[in-house]
């Protein structure tokens, strides 16, 4: 009996699995999950399954995105690979001994680009149109292709269109804008600001140019009456009404023309918020929507196969023109606003007890800002008060800021 005992005995350890590792096991659950996740996210980063998704329609892209991202994320959350739960660990040391040289050589590598993108956006027109032509590619390849079919390639011709009839519009609304701003009438240049002599040559040059600017204009008229009223040449183009109002819109935003215009309008409307920093909110307010636009249409082209025009659409129509804005207009901005965060809000019983009047433009006030000296005013009539002189326009005492 005892040798039967151990003989079953052998046969069961020999018949029995090894245990394994607590730590041996997570890291094959891990290396599991890793595998697994590579796999449900090829369809996001293979060329041939994004036609497959987008075929199937935005609710299947979505659906698939909501269902599939959060179980990647919580399951290598729970289970990390041991080699990135290492390096996840060793980060903050990594950062803290190689930032400051990695930095250093970063900026000397990035001198010359930075040079060049400054000069690059300082030649305004050309930037401009740069950055249009990009964005209105972007718009055929998402706008339009993504319903186009087989039809995508005679459809990216539509931006190219788009972009001559709007060039043209712009063109016209400046010569009709220069006709009513026009002073002088008159066609011929005298030799000097007081004298009665003319001077032939000037005269004549003068007349040459405005008579070409009128030919020009009514042949640019006439020939877009011509295409759009016999339609030739346009089979191609048939933009979609969304397709129509991202472009022009976006062109508006970023035509000189138009952004002119939009300063009165802003003046216009009158926003006590403002502060009567309309000049310096205008091109705030149209680059953060030009931007905000491109993101949203570069974020988009990843889904339709566009990876390498993805990196170049980001690079012009928003970090180019993020990085433009933010040395530019919204600098220019917060200086201004710096300047006036000086002076603290009047509250409304503060504002009732002065009898709703500004000292400087006798007109009522419902927002106030109060000087050092307890004096109130409105923020466009201190801030006009500043340029002239650091006294308050009342009592002549200067600005004493206690900080």
């Amino acid at each position: 009996m005892g040798m039967i005992t151990r003989v079953r005995g052998r046969l069961r350890s020999l018949h029995t699995l090894p245990k394994l590792d607590e730590k041996d096991r997570d890291e094959k659950i891990a290396e599991t999950v890793c595998l697994l996740s590579i796999l449900f996210l090829l369809p996001y980063c293979s060329r041939g399954h994004v036609p497959l998704l987008v075929s199937l329609g935005g609710w299947f892209v979505a659906t698939y995105s909501f269902l599939v991202l959060p179980l990647l994320i919580s399951a290598n959350y729970k289970y990390p690979v041991r080699w990135l739960r290492s390096i996840r660990q060793n980060i903050p040391l990594i950062m803290k001994k190689y930032s400051k040289p990695t930095w250093s050589f970063i900026c000397r590598a990035y001198s010359p680009v930075d040079k060049c993108e400054k000069l690059f956006m300082k030649m305004n027109n050309i930037s401009n149109l740069a950055t249009q032509l990009v964005f209105f590619i972007i718009c055929d390849r998402v706008l339009l292709c993504s319903l186009g079919g087989h039809n995508c390639p005679k459809k990216r011709v539509t931006g190219l269109y788009s972009l001559m009839f709007y060039n043209v519009i712009a063109y016209c609304v400046s010569y009709i804008k220069e006709l009513v701003e026009k002073e002088d009438w008159s066609v011929t240049v005298n030799m000097t600001q007081h004298s009665n002599l003319k001077h032939v040559a000037m005269s004549a040059t003068k007349i040459v140019l405005e008579w070409t600017k009128a030919v020009t204009f009514i042949i640019t008229v006439t020939f877009m009456l011509l295409v759009f009223g016999l339609e030739q040449g346009l089979e191609h183009y048939h933009p979609t009404p969304l397709y129509t109002f991202v472009t022009w819109t976006y062109y508006m935003c970023t035509e000189k023309v138009f952004v002119e215009l939009f300063l009165p309008f802003l003046l216009m409307l009158k926003l006590n918020s403002l502060e009567a920093l309309e000049q310096f909110y205008a091109p705030v307010f149209l680059r953060y929507y030009t931007i905000t636009l491109a993101f949203i249409l570069v974020m988009l082209l990843p889904f339709y196969g566009q990876f390498k025009f993805t990196f170049l659409a980001f690079y012009v129509t928003v970090y180019l023109r993020t990085k433009d804005m933010v040395a530019n207009s919204l600098k220019r901005l917060r200086s201004e606003q710096s300047v006036l965060g000086q002076f603290r809000y009047a509250t409304n019983e503060e504002i009732e007890n002065c009898d709703d009047i500004c000292a400087v433009c006798l007109s009522p006030m419902s927002k106030a800002r109060v000087t050092p000296c307890q004096h109130m005013f409105h923020a466009s009539c201190l801030r006009e008060c500043l340029n002239n002189s650091n006294n308050c326009p009342i009592c002549k005492r200067e600005y004493v800021f206690v900080h």
